[in-house]
């Protein structure tokens, strides 16, 4: 037997046509719901998108495509048309139809028990979705949406099921006439939801320790070659590590940068390095009068400019990136990386100078500092607790005496949504593309009916820029569009709402009979992972 057969049937377990039986996936994050649209976070897509499809779908470089959809295009500068698939089913075998489309669109809206604003924003915009036949969606906007395919590229749609043979409508206030309850989110966590038109369907789902999806042999689209997939939630670097090297998992996510030169040596396995449009970024209170975790619950030093200019002057980012993540990220002076939508070309350099740090902190009236509370997550993102303390070394060398409290992920958001912090380290993956997708979540005045600012938990609020960025989400015209944009982002580095550090770099490590290019969102998909060739 050839070396390659001899892998392929070691893939394979034995089978004779070559598939293999169970690929097994160590996920560095946890997933939160088996509820795909209760939570815009990447371990949450990662699971529910092996089982669940979306209108438009985006490659692992962010560039959309056909989904559900084959095609859509604008009617005027208020409608989109979108022409679904016809020879789709779900896993329950009912077919998959417009009325599928209308359904989650109102159950977007009728779900308390999603995270704010989670899925609404293009949603609320909606002024009415009609069906023109079986596979036909027309939606009108209240506004003109240049932006709505793409954004709902991560809108998972569910079958009707629920709502029998009533006939429905788009009026989210009344339930659009969906008999009973739509599904909670324990309908979906116990399985009885969990009903998808994707590569996958599910198996078992134990939350905080495993998912297994089986092949969707009816899937409309090209068969994944892995029958099983088992995909394990190890949220500390060294146990995953030694999950993949034991043999316990044949690929996972997220090796830490010491671990990468050991897996290189051991001959075994391969790694894959991807940039990514993640922005890690210090999110400071500059809303309220006081904040609980600065200056004692005293004045707000973070309402002052020059505080938050201090902040930034103080940070390193260079050695961020050399030191703490190994170079598995690049420095970011704005929002998104250079050459996307809305980007700054180029964007200014945010120096690193701690005695301008120094200067600024005493003329805004803080010459010895204040005291301050750094919170970060610990299992979320990159080395994310080792960079937290980093941080907090540049900030005290300048007088701000900072103490750093890490949490997991879960414990975490919920903090923050309850803004409990006065300075954070958060991070936010463009789904769109362009910058809108950052500034209309985490810059712009919180504004529930406008979708706006749903993750705005620093209080930022800047007219100006409000006016500028609303009237780039209704440009329908992409070039001026992205002057606007440009503009917006801008005034977001002037003002320092958010302060950049640097895009994450995401790793894969895994066996080397396998192969994965890895994807810019970060999400790990198994239909992606491939024999090597």
């Amino acid at each position: 037997m050839t070396q390659l057969a001899l892998a392929t049937a070691l893939l394979a377990g034995g089978a004779a046509d070559g598939r293999a039986q169970t690929l097994r996936i160590g996920l560095a994050a946890e997933t939160t719901a088996m509820d795909p649209l209760s939570n815009e976070i990447t371990s949450n897509y990662t699971a529910t998108r092996h089982i669940f499809d979306t209108l438009v779908q985006t490659d692992a470089q962010q560039r959309p495509g056909p989904g559900l959809a084959v095609r859509w295009g604008a009617r005027g500068e208020r409608q989109w048309v979108f022409d679904l698939r016809q020879d789709v089913r779900f896993t329950d075998g009912s077919p998959f139809t417009g009325r599928d489309v209308l359904f989650t669109f109102c159950r977007i809206l009728n779900n308390p028990t999603a995270a704010p604003g989670a899925f609404a924003e293009p949603v609320r915009n909606m002024e009415n979705v009609e069906l023109e036949g079986e596979h036909r969606v027309v939606v009108t906007t209240r506004s003109p949406d240049p932006l709505l395919p793409v954004n709902l590229a991560n809108t998972a749609i569910l079958s009707a099921r629920a709502a029998g043979d009533r006939p429905m409508r788009f009026t989210p206030e009344d339930g659009c006439g969906v008999a009973g309850s739509f599904p909670s989110i324990s309908d979906f966590n116990s399985g009885k939801a969990v009903i998808g038109t994707g590569p996958f369907a599910l198996k078992e789902y134990l939350p905080g320790q495993r998912l297994v999806v089986q092949r969707n042999e009816g899937y409309w689209g090209p068969k994944p070659h892995w029958a099983t997939v088992e995909l394990r939630p190890v949220t500390a670097a060294g146990p995953r590590v030694a999950g993949l090297l034991a043999g316990d998992f044949d690929l996972i996510e997220n090796p830490a940068s010491r671990d990468l030169e050991r897996i290189r040596r051991d001959g075994r396995f391969s790694e894959q390095i991807t940039p990514s449009t993640r922005i890690m970024f210090l999110q400071p209170d500059t809303g309220r009068a006081r904040s609980p975790m600065v200056n004692e619950g005293g004045p707000n030093p973070f309402r002052d400019l020059r505080v938050r200019q201090a902040i930034s002057a103080a940070i390193d980012r260079k050695a961020l990136v050399e030191r703490v993540m190994e170079g598995a990220a690049t420095v970011a002076h704005q929002f998104l990386p250079d050459g996307m939508g809305g980007a700054l070309d180029p964007a200014p350099e945010l120096p690193f100078d701690p005695a301008l740090a120094r200067r600024l902190l005493a003329e805004a009236g803080y010459p010895d500092g204040f005291s301050l509370v750094l919170h970060a997550s610990n299992n979320r993102y990159v080395n994310d607790a080792k960079m937290a303390q980093t941080l907090a070394q540049y900030l005290s060398r300048i007088g701000i005496r900072t103490t750093v409290e890490t949490m997991p992920v879960s414990v975490f958001f919920t903090r923050r949504r309850e803004n409990e912090f006065s300075l954070n380290l958060s991070g936010w993956g463009s789904s769109t593309g362009e910058a809108s997708s950052f500034l209309r979540h985490w810059v712009a005045t919180a504004s529930r009916e406008e979708g706006l600012g749903t993750r705005n938990y620093g209080g930022y609020s800047n007219p100006e820029l409000d006016a500028v960025l609303k009237e780039a989400l209704h440009t329908m015209d992409d070039g001026k569009r992205e002057a606007l944009l440009r503009q917006v982002v801008s005034l977001t580095v002037r003002d320092l709402a958010a302060i950049p550090l640097y895009f994450e770099s995401s790793t894969w490590a895994f066996r080397k009979e396998l192969a994965f290019a890895g994807r810019v969102d970060q999400m790990t998909l198994a239909a992606e992972v491939q024999p090597a060739r």
